[in-house]
């Protein structure tokens, strides 16, 4: 089964799980909640119950939550996509392709403006078989979805679906490239980290997406993360920064929960009932 197969599995399955049990279920042996904080409560309290399992719960919570999020607080952000020139030879890109293992790929104008189509992967099979195969780029490229960094998440996993794109390009207010999504971050934001063979180990904590506005995994230490912000937050009784939100917060936070404290606002973006994962952070002005 392919690792595409699979996702839309998942995407469908989420999708009729929550009609089955989100009016039936609740409504006749729990009472119908009237908002959405209740709900989740009522999906701790059965879970508190043995009536579902954890990852149930977790995953159906993340369905409920995730129409809380928008593009983009879960793109990758342009200066970290992998672009193919529309101009370039084969033997000019492959290498990158190679390297990122990804199996889809933005193809960019010469002026690096307008993204003009989707390269698969898979179509430069040809050249593997024959080096010398006559390759025109524009013969197989498919055409590019554009979306705006504020469209929510269940919305954006609806159209995905309905359209089976797996892959869209985030464009920002005036129309400019922002960054990309995939079908999988989205999923991610529902069932967690999805990895694969290609996945790796790496050291990257922050990712930035706008002049103010990043991503931080929480496992960063606290010392890199005062580096790379010019922040002075403390680190004696904790590692990782993940460790110092969860104070601040007096509570293990869900999905969605944000604090503001010493100069940043701190949003969760991905969790478990055991720890926090992904935050959204943003510098925030400072009284005095």
């Amino acid at each position: 089964m392919t690792r595409a197969i699979a996702r839309g599995r998942v995407a469908r399955r989420l999708g009729k799980l929550l009609q089955r049990y989100g009016g039936r279920f609740f409504g006749s042996w729990f009472g119908a909640p009237r908002e959405r904080v209740q709900l989740i409560e009522l999906l701790h309290e059965a879970e508190s119950n043995h009536l579902i399992d954890v990852d149930t719960a977790a995953m159906m919570e993340g369905a409920l939550l995730v129409s809380e999020l928008k593009v983009g607080d879960i793109m990758v952000p342009r200066s970290q996509m992998v672009f193919i020139e529309a101009d370039a030879k084969p033997a000019e890109y492959l290498p990158a392709i190679i390297e990122s293992a990804h199996s889809r790929f933005p193809v960019i104008d010469s002026k690096h403006e307008r993204v003009t189509g989707i390269l698969l992967a898979k179509d430069l099979l040809p050249l593997a078989a024959d080096p010398a195969f006559a390759f025109v780029i524009d013969d197989v490229l498919r055409p590019p979805v554009f979306v705006p960094e504020s469209k929510r998440l269940n919305i954006l996993l609806r159209e995905f679906r309905l359209s089976r794109n797996h892959l869209a390009i985030v464009v920002d207010e005036y129309g400019g490239i922002a960054g990309l999504v995939s079908i999988e971050d989205v999923i991610e934001q529902i069932v967690g980290e999805i990895d694969d063979e290609h996945d790796v180990e790496d050291e990257e904590w922050v990712r930035q997406h706008r002049a103010n506005r990043y991503t931080v995994k929480a496992r960063m230490p606290i010392e890199e993360f005062n580096t790379f912000f010019g922040a002075k937050l403390p680190d004696e009784r904790y590692d990782t920064i993940g460790g110092l939100v969860i104070d601040a917060f007096g509570h293990l936070p869900q999905r969605g929960e944000s604090t503001v404290f010493d100069g940043f606002d701190f949003k969760i973006l991905r969790a478990d009932r055991r720890r926090i994962h992904v935050m959204r952070v943003k510098k925030v002005a400072t009284a005095g």
